[in-house]
């Protein structure tokens, strides 16, 4: 095994495919001091080979075409860091028929035909590690196969999207709307032209299937996950939520349960005692129960060129390892063995049970409250606190904030509705759930 040379390819040379070529140079020698063998980028792929880029790629063979690249090109491990689905996937598929291990960052590929890979990387005794799919630099993805791995995981709860996380924490220390942190977001960089896949919560539900099929053992199924962004989240629910003690987040979550499992994508109002809920800016932060180790918490860089290439490489080596010690294959895609895998009831989210913050803007007469909370009492709402804030603009409507106890929120939405219809209430009324995450 002495100097054994593991080869690889990559395809897509943007932020992260230039991060991972800089790092593999710059920790080659530490990489080879850990592992006791080389790891050679030998080819390459884009469209555009003269594109101004942060990596030197005049060293490497180059195709613009990256099936071209893995049909003329001797590598033992392709890297997918093109993104999208449908030329990525016909590449790692084409990579596996191949006997080519596979290493990407693309959460959208895995959410979607995972399973299909997964199946195809079994029947050709294959790697294909997606550790950067999910959380940037943070390894949740090795934490729940490997660390975790004693365990009966209960739930998930994370912050993994960036863009999300950055507008939710400056329109709370700035004072500025939903619309005006947005394109400051799109500014810095940390939002796209386009934001729906980060702002309508898109890119955190592929991340969140990833998680939910690794953690509990069933197929990949972003169709069932409950999805809302947080383009409705006004200023005046930020600071509400801060005078209750709470903090608002946009969470991914996953909890399975006697009647079957959870798998939702929302704001949530967060105690402001936990730790996840002091996770501002770009990080991401993902809390993990389970039986054994109890609740757990992994927080880092989320996004950018090395803080992902970090990933990346890790997978590298890791795929190289089991190549060099012939073990590669050994441990399933999904983390459990493809027979092992299990259909389970995947809950409506008018199935689950959760405290809520209601914001509701009323006329400013005697009677409304009780009114309010006859409709909440005849589908079992009891009402934990209630704030009640003049609205100095507007003396005429006033809004009203009240934190319910645990209920079905089949109850909830069938007691706003009543509400609503109430002449005295204004407006659509605000919705968002508590998550004690304990």
């Amino acid at each position: 095994m002495e100097n054994k040379t593991i080869k690889i390819g990559i395809a897509g040379v943007g932020t992260v495919g230039c991060g991972v070529i800089n790092l593999l140079k710059r920790n080659n020698e530490e990489i080879f001091k850990r592992t006791g063998f080389n790891i050679k980028v030998v080819c390459i792929s884009a469209k555009n080979k003269d594109k101004k880029r942060d990596c030197n790629v005049d060293q490497y063979n180059f195709y613009t075409d990256p099936l071209k690249m893995i049909e003329n090109e001797d590598i033992n491990i392709l890297v997918e860091l093109i993104g999208g689905e449908s030329i990525a996937r016909n590449l790692v598929k084409k990579s596996l028929e191949k006997n080519i291990h596979v290493v990407t960052a693309n959460k959208a590929l895995i959410a979607l035909h995972g399973n299909e890979i997964s199946d195809l990387a079994q029947k050709n005794n294959c790697d294909v590690a997606f550790e950067a799919s999910v959380a940037g630099a943070v390894p949740i993805i090795k934490v729940i196969k490997e660390s975790l791995n004693a365990n009966k995981i209960e739930w998930i709860a994370g912050i993994i999207n960036g863009t999300t996380n950055f507008i939710l924490t400056s329109m709370l220390k700035t004072k500025k709307d939903f619309k005006d942190v947005l394109l400051e977001a799109q500014e810095l960089g940390y939002a796209e032209s386009d934001p729906s896949f980060d702002v309508g919560g898109i890119d955190a539900a592929h991340k969140l299937t990833i998680l939910s099929s690794i953690s509990f053992g069933i197929n990949l199924n972003f169709d069932a996950i409950y999805v809302e962004g947080i383009e409705n989240i006004e200023l005046d629910d930020l600071n509400y939520a801060k005078e209750l003690g709470y903090v608002i987040k946009h969470l991914a979550i996953a909890r399975s349960n006697e009647s079957g499992v959870e798998l939702r994508v929302h704001p949530c109002l967060i105690p402001n005692s936990r730790l996840i809920a002091n996770v501002d800016g770009v990080k991401n932060a993902v809390v993990v129960s389970a039986d054994a180790s109890g609740p757990t918490l992994y927080y880092g860089a989320g996004a950018g060129s090395y803080a992902t290439a970090s990933s990346v490489v890790s997978d590298i080596i890791n795929v190289s390892k089991n190549i060099v010690y012939n073990s590669n294959g050994n441990l399933p895609l999904l983390n459990y063995q493809p027979n092992k895998l299990k259909k389970v009831n995947i809950l409506k989210i008018e199935q689950i049970k959760s405290r809520y913050y209601l914001r509701i803007r009323v006329t400013n007469k005697p009677g409304v409250l009780a009114d309010i909370t006859k409709i909440l009492g005849g589908k079992s709402i009891s009402i934990e606190s209630i704030l009640q804030k003049e609205d100095l603009v507007n003396d005429a409507n006033v809004p009203i904030v009240l934190v319910t106890h645990e209920v079905l929120e089949k109850n909830i939405i069938e007691a706003l509705s009543s509400i609503e219809n109430l002449d005295v209430v204004k407006g659509k009324i605000v919705k968002i759930r508590i998550e004690e995450l304990n």
